[in-house]
């Protein structure tokens, strides 16, 4: 993977400010505090499945944001 030039780094930060409250507190948590789904689950008052969904849906909202097509696998329904 290439590093990101600056400009896309601003459009990645907007992207992530722009989630709704919850789904930016998962994807930071998980992405930026590596915590377990366990440990979330647990901050949140989620169970662990609640968390994969939300951090599901909040990958494919940061993606959308930033024009990247989602793998098949990966659509919502």
């Amino acid at each position: 993977m290439t590093n990101p030039t600056p400009e896309r780094l601003k459009q990645i930060e907007r992207a992530i400010r722009k989630l709704p409250r919850l789904q930016r507190a998962v994807f930071c948590a998980i992405r930026f505090e590596d915590l377990t789904y366990t440990q979330i689950a647990e901050r949140h008052g989620l169970t662990v499945v609640e968390v994969e969904a939300v951090f599901a849906r909040a990958l494919l909202n940061v993606m959308r944001r930033l024009d990247w097509k989602p793998r098949r696998w990966w659509h919502w329904r």
